[in-house]
């Protein structure tokens, strides 16, 4: 049958997972750090999901479709209160679970010192023109990096300057701000650490915007965590 029915863009997709929270019906689930409409037969076309995509990357179509199934949707609802408990959001990340450290505590190295050489460090608080900017090699790093990767000093924030957020729970877009911080001032390099979590994706693709609009050719790179502690991958922005 021809319905309307919800599109989502890909390619604008930052794989916050927001969308995938506010689809009751569980039709948007999240696909290789991307959010995905998995079931047609869930999607009721009312677009809840909609208003909740910060970029604007999901839109209604009128196409053939499987028709909704109200009762495929209860049974799959009902299955899942019965089961684990459902994810406070669509984003695999906010999945409770123990980590057991690979070594005892008591045999790992201890790292001393702090090595941040400024503040604020939160990206929203940093002033734009602040003179520690000026020639400087900036870290543009997720808050849970931190927690997450034992010796974050040492690897990422010494002789760096340091900015801070977190895609998923700050309102509004980074871009913005730090196509500002770009244009004003000499930055050297950006090296972006993020979690392998998808929702993560939103502060590595707002850096990409932020270098795409400064105009300058900046050198950035760009490493995954793993929720382990673990460098997962290395790659260019």
């Amino acid at each position: 049958m021809k319905r309307k029915i919800i599109k989502i863009d890909r390619e604008a997709c930052v794989g916050c997972g927001l969308c995938a929270e506010a689809c009751h019906e569980g039709a948007i689930g999240m696909v290789d750090g991307k959010a995905e409409l998995l079931r047609e037969d869930y999607c009721d076309g009312l677009g809840d999901c909609l208003p909740a995509c910060p970029v604007g990357a999901i839109t209604f179509e009128e196409r053939e479709a499987p028709a909704y199934d109200a009762a495929a949707v209860k049974a799959a609802q009902s299955a899942k209160q019965a089961g684990t408990a459902p994810l406070p959001c669509g984003c695999p990340g906010s999945q409770s679970r123990a980590i057991t450290p690979k070594e005892p505590a008591r045999e790992r190295a201890v790292a001393c010192g702090s090595e941040l050489s400024q503040w604020p460090v939160q990206i929203k608080l940093a002033p734009v023109g602040a003179p520690y900017f000026d020639g400087a090699d900036l870290l543009i790093a997720a808050d849970c990096t931190a927690y997450a990767y034992g010796d974050f000093h040492q690897r990422f924030i010494r002789g760096k300057i340091t900015l801070i957020g977190c895609p998923k729970l700050d309102e509004g877009d980074y871009a913005e701000k730090l196509t500002e911080i770009l244009v004003r001032n000499d930055i050297h390099s950006v090296q972006v650490v993020r979690m392998e979590v998808p929702c993560c994706g939103g502060i590595e693709q707002a850096v990409r915007r932020a270098l795409e609009r400064c105009g300058k050719e900046i050198p950035c790179r760009v490493t995954v965590i793993s929720t382990e502690g673990e460098v997962l991958a290395e790659h260019r922005c």
